[in-house]
């Protein structure tokens, strides 16, 4: 017989449905509850249809084909019948798509991934997966302040696992084995600015099969990384293998080149097809007091980068480094390392107010650092032009205002003096916009970008990193916005609509509770240099793990991510049929998960009721050992009995679940990876 389906004119055999008609010709009509093991049943509801002739919507998995049937398979009747569906189901379907540390990343690294392959020892897989997000990971891995471990589970249970020094093992000891660049699509990209997010922009482009060059107008490439992050934090030695690495994909690097003064960006424009602005922040705010213009004042990043070219001897030397984030306490402890016999940290706030990484100030305090919180700089006092002396004012810290933040106030007639011949002012960056002045910017001077397809004012310019926005940030913020940048660019290459919907994720909220069970593990600890031996030089002042201290850390997480993510079609679904299933918010299970069937792992907050496991082990297995428990809301699925003398043991169950309710339990830990 014939019939039509979205236009198309098919054949279909006698007593087959509309569903199996349809994929017979290769037109999807999505379902949750259809395997060809099985008899249809069509208890989700997803699959429906319209049928011309006919007012009710059909469910295509039970609805035979007949001749001369008009069916049409995705009106918006049907798409919003199936997100309706779609939302009832997820209104109690709990846990987590993806694991919390993975979102906490800004550049949407992979952590329960590749933690859970170094627990397996398959570390140059490990590394593989890191580098489809992080094309730096060696030197990310020892700079990164790692927002992923504050978001870690781990420390409902005792200490997060150390995700950053994972990153860090693999990138040292993994064999890195470049994938493949696409061939040659005859599109090229001029990207400025050769820091994080410029170089994982021209590796993400470079793998597309675009031509890629880089202008950046320092002596080498890395940006911050080299010449804002000193060498005893991140070798650059390490910094150069991973530069390199990006080198032989085919990137062409073009250094001391200057942005208005060697080439426009309207040459770039017209000379390639699309340009990334990607420049960073480079310029040292300003502190807005009296003596600033003295000589010996420097900024933040202008010391930090003098020390990476041609370092400074402040042997004798007494520094004040104005600043409390990791910016700061870099220029305080490098400036130790040149000699000064005295450096103080100035900060208006306490020291749980500061934004640098605790354990920096701590190891800035143990190298010698003295710090001066709760006071703010009122004048720069100096003699013969030349820096004698900073004038503190006092703070204390105020009420609390609408965010519950103490801001510092001053306390009147308390003043401190001290006497120092250098002041680094490092309280924040801004972006040097000379030769970019055709770009929009913001009333601080960074560049206007869309936060979604990254695209300025000016067509085929897109920009990422500090130079946008809202300024200055971490490298891995810049590396996962170049990232995105790439992909937007791309589809802007290949003349694709340059759209964005933000992807629908299932979450949960767990407590220490949810956990009680959990056995206690120690945090792997870096081990780090005594002060008194890296107070004295720029060598690394931490080794990386071990591999059995590596694989023990990985070995401690929660693996709180759903392990059917990639093959799970109700999170497909959800997606594709934008569903906001809030709006059926309400009451939900919260059952515990067990292991009761042979070799598969049940976790029954996932479960959408569909019943392809019972039918399957019932009716293709003929085993018939899982069974619908309970009634009405309360109903679950899950072993009728204990007698598992009828299993086959052949993970059927598993394999037709569509939602990761249950999974197949293998050797090792479990790890999500796309196939």
């Amino acid at each position: 017989m014939k019939l039509t389906i979205n236009g198309i004119r098919v054949t279909a055999a006698e007593g087959q449905t509309i569903l199996d008609a349809a994929r017979a010709h290769g037109i999807d009509i999505p379902t949750l509850c259809q395997d060809d093991r099985i008899e249809m049943y069509g208890s989700c509801g997803i699959c429906v249809v319209e049928a011309e002739g006919n007012p009710r919507l059909l469910r295509s998995c039970s609805t035979m084909a007949a001749d001369s049937m008009v069916i049409h398979t995705d009106t918006e009747r049907i798409r919003k019948n199936r997100q309706t569906s779609l939302e009832l189901l997820l209104s109690d379907h709990t846990g987590d798509c993806r694991a919390p540390c993975m979102l906490a990343c800004p550049a949407e690294t992979d952590c329960q991934g590749y933690v859970g392959l170094i627990a397996n020892g398959e570390y140059d897989r490990a590394l593989a997966l890191i580098k489809e997000k992080i094309p730096l990971p060696a030197s990310i891995g020892r700079v990164c302040p790692h927002p992923c471990e504050e978001a870690c589970r781990r420390e409902l249970v005792e200490q997060p696992i150390s995700i950053a020094a994972l990153k860090q093992f693999v990138g040292d000891n993994a064999l890195s084995s470049e994938p493949g660049v696409s061939p040659p699509t005859g599109k090229t990209v001029a990207i400025i600015g050769g820091g994080p997010g410029g170089l994982t922009a021209a590796y993400v482009l470079r793998l597309r099969g675009h031509g890629v060059t880089v202008y950046d107008a320092m002596p080498h490439m890395g940006g911050m990384l080299r010449y804002g992050i000193p060498e005893y934090r991140l070798p650059k030695s390490v910094l150069q293998q991973e530069i390199d690495a990006i080198e032989r994909l085919g990137v062409h690097f073009r250094n001391n080149v200057s942005i208005g003064r060697d080439v426009t960006l309207a040459e770039l424009r017209k000379t390639y097809d699309a340009v990334i602005v990607a420049v960073g922040a480079w310029t040292s705010m300003a502190l807005g007091c009296p003596g600033e213009e003295l000589g010996g004042v420097l900024g933040g990043i202008d010391f930090l980068r003098g020390a990476a070219l041609d370092p400074s001897d402040l042997t004798g030397r007494k520094v004040a480094v104005v600043g409390g984030g990791n910016t700061a306490m870099d220029a305080c402890r490098t400036a130790v390392r040149l000699g000064a016999s005295e450096v103080y940290n100035i900060y208006r706030r306490t020291r749980n107010e500061m934004p640098a990484e605790d354990v920096e100030i701590t190891e800035a305090g143990e190298e010698g650092v003295v710090f001066k919180n709760l006071t703010n700089p009122i004048e720069i006092l100096g003699e013969g032009g030349h820096v004698t002396a900073v004038r503190l004012q006092i703070m204390e810290l105020g009420q609390p205002d609408a965010s519950g933040r103490r801001g510092p106030v001053p306390i009147p007639g308390r003043e401190e003096t001290i006497a120092v011949d250098t002041v680094i002012i490092a309280i924040g960056q801004t972006l040097n916009p000379a030769g970019l002045e055709d770009l929009d910017r913001t009333r601080r001077g960074s560049v206007i970008a869309d936060e979604r397809s990254f695209r300025t004012n000016l067509d085929g310019v897109f920009a990422v990193g500090d130079a946008t926005n809202k300024g200055a940030d971490i490298a891995v913020t810049a590396i996962g916005e170049a990232q995105r940048a790439a992909e937007t660019v791309g589809r802007y290459l290949d003349g694709q609509e340059l759209s964005y919907a933000p992807q629908y994720l299932v979450r949960s909220e767990k407590t220490a509770a949810d956990f009680a069970d959990r056995e206690k593990s120690p945090r792997a600890k870096m081990v780090c240099r005594s002060a008194e031996q890296r107070r004295n030089d720029f060598r690394e002042i931490t080794t990386v793990l071990s591999e059995q201290d590596a694989k023990r850390e990985a070995s401690r997480c929660l693996e709180c991510g759903c392990m059917d993510y990639y093959e799970c079609k109700l999170i497909d679904y959800a997606n594709r049929y934008s569903v906001q299933p809030e709006k059926y918010e309400g009451k939900t299970h919260h059952r515990a998960s067990a292991d009761d069937i042979p070799n598969v792992h049940r976790n029954p907050d996932k479960c959408i009721l569909c019943g392809l496991c019972v039918r399957v082990c019932d009716e293709e297995v003929g085993a018939g050992i899982l069974g619908f428990v309970g009634r009405g809301f309360d109903t679950c699925v899950k072993p009728a009995s204990e007698d598992f003398k009828e299993c086959a043991d052949c993970g059927q169950c598993a394999e037709v679940c569509p939602t990761g309710a249950l999974v197949g339990r293998t050797a090792g830990k479990p790890v999500p990876l796309r196939a």
